[in-house]
């Protein structure tokens, strides 16, 4: 039965052709997760494998044919939604920062490729040339002279390649007696070729010692600085080492540990004890919940992170309700029946919404500015002799530095974007809305106060409501507008911990904690708040929800 199964079985070109696509895939996807795990990530191979291999298997299985349609949308919710916030929670218990961007084998990587001048002197070196190509790297001492074992041709793909991936280039030497034939290079080609002679190492005929490049015209003896120690070897002293990354140094013969708690490595004494200053560079370690604690115990973090919280709010609820009202209203003259020329005005009142937003926000910052705005000058021509006539003298608004005019000019600018769209949404929704409605309150008396109150807004908020949650969703998180205009500022003087403003949103603050601050980016305090903040902002949806749910429950 079998062999005849075998014999009926044909490859058909359809066949071949899924399962050569689907093998690319997954050479291609194995090839880039490869690479990346080489290159020190772990997170993102792991995704990769975990949406690659579950798409393979829903894709070739028969079985899971229905679950086809639904996998694009569950992998991008994966790649997009879910692993952001794990990966954010993650670096939120870590001191990832800046200065703590290595791991600890990499932080160890790099000690070990440092090295000290040690004994054999220093070596004058001259590069001759050999006119075919190559050159030749001659270096005295004391009367006595070496050169390289092989002519070098520096515009060789292997030298270029080590440089451009600033790998060792090993080089032996041997002595020679006598003159090395060739014309000495110049000082400007000799500049040329500096990058690829400060990456050579060059060993002596006959010796263990190592040179290399200290000075423009020098080579010198150098030795590795440290020593890589293993776990459980006894030390001279009696020390036993507990460490897989514990080094030696060779130069001043002391232990060097690394602070897994600090993320720093630092000298050790005798019994192992830490102390002394720390060395960059730094290392990511687990530091539990330090990252949370700093935040809630500290007054200068936790102070402006409230603050901006209540000002997000607010900025989120005016700039929806204001945009409503002159959408709302703007919609029902364009739409007015008795108005001429109402598609010119439909237009024109909808050209803010198609000129890119960083456009018109660049362009507001200029009319803002308190010296030469078009807003201030205008200000002053009109209300400064109000003053003048009273005695008093008008200041210019400072709409940049003082706290409560730069909110007002956020909240002026994003009206200004975004009524176009409230604007269109009740266009739309007011097409709905039966003409017969308004001729019943006409033959009534009703004034048209009375039929906006008690038809057009009834009937437009039910459907408007999704869309308002959307908008105010979205002015939550406006990075844009608050980057382009103020850059957050004017600054918040009591947050010496951490950069807030008052016109900061709970984005902008974040992004400044993880890239603008004065101590080093802080990516780990920042992924901390912006746990915080998506806990804060859903616990705000389930109360919305909830209390949506109820007023539903109390309409029916």
């Amino acid at each position: 039965m079998e062999l005849s199964a075998m014999q009926n079985f044909k490859l058909s070109p359809k066949v071949a052709l899924k399962w050569a696509v689907v093998i690319a895939i997954v050479l291609v996807n194995l090839y880039a997760d490869i690479r990346m795990y080489v290159n020190g990530d772990v997170a993102y191979p792991l995704l990769d494998i975990l949406i690659v291999g579950v798409g393979v298997y829903v894709f070739v299985n028969k079985k899971m044919y229905a679950q086809r349609y639904a996998f694009p949308s569950v992998a991008g919710m994966t790649a997009f939604i879910i692993f952001p916030l794990v990966y954010t929670l993650w670096i939120s218990f870590t001191n990832y920062s800046g200065s703590h961007v290595m791991t600890v084998d990499s932080a160890m990587s790099f000690h070990l490729q440092k090295t000290y001048k040690s004994e054999g002197g220093d070596f004058a070196y001259k590069l001759l040339d050999l006119n075919n190509g190559s050159l030749e790297l001659v270096l005295e001492q004391k009367g006595k002279t070496y050169k390289a074992e092989a002519p070098i041709n520096f515009d060789s793909a292997d030298i270029k390649q080590a440089v451009l991936e600033n790998k060792r280039i090993d080089v032996s030497l041997v002595a020679v007696d006598g003159a090395v034939e060739g014309s000495a290079v110049a000082m400007k080609q000799l500049m040329a070729y500096k990058n690829a002679l400060q990456l050579m190492v060059l060993s002596m005929p006959e010796s263990d010692i190592k040179l290399s490049m200290t000075g423009l015209r020098q080579f010198s003896a150098q030795s590795l600085k440290f020593t890589r120690l293993e776990d459980g070897q006894t030390l001279e002293n009696g020390y036993v080492v507990d460490s897989d990354y514990a080094l030696w140094d060779n130069e001043t013969k002391q232990l060097f540990l690394p602070n897994m708690d600090e993320g720093f490595y630092q000298y050790a004494d005798d019994k192992g004890n830490l102390v002394g200053d720390v060395y960059a560079p730094g290392f990511r370690v687990n530091i539990g919940f330090k990252n949370y604690i700093k935040f809630l115990s500290n007054e200068s973090i936790r102070m402006p992170f409230f603050q901006i919280f209540i000002w997000t709010v607010c900025f989120s609820a005016l700039t929806v309700a204001i945009t409503l009202a002159i959408g709302m209203v703007l919609a029902c003259l364009v739409q007015w029946e008795f108005l001429r020329g109402r598609g010119f005005y439909r237009v024109f009142l909808i050209l803010p919404y198609a000129v890119p937003s960083f456009i018109s926000i660049l362009v507001f910052k200029g009319l803002f500015n308190q010296n030469f705005g078009e807003i201030n000058i205008f200000i002053q021509s009109v209300i400064a002799p109000i003053y003048n006539a009273f005695g008093a003298e008008w200041t210019p608004i400072e709409w940049f530095t003082s706290p409560w005019p730069a909110r007002a000019m956020i909240i002026i600018v994003n009206a200004w974007l975004g009524y176009p769209y409230m604007m269109i949404l009740c266009m739309g929704l007011l097409k709905s809305i039966p003409d017969d409605l308004y001729e019943a309150t006409s033959i009534e008396g009703a004034t048209p106060w009375i039929n906006l109150r008690y038809i057009t807004l009834p009937l437009l908020i039910k459907p408007l409501a999704p869309l308002l949650i959307a908008s105010f969703a979205f002015n939550f998180n406006n990075f844009v507008l608050i980057q382009l205009l103020t850059g957050g500022g004017p600054d918040i003087i009591e947050a010496t911990e951490a950069p807030a403003g008052y016109t900061d949103l709970l984005v902008s603050f974040t992004y400044r904690i993880a890239f603008e601050g004065g101590k080093g980016n802080d990516y780990g305090l920042a992924a901390a708040v912006a746990a915080l903040i998506f806990i804060m902002v859903g616990f705000l949806s389930l109360l919305q929800l909830r209390f949506t749910k109820n007023n539903q429950g109390a309409r029916a």
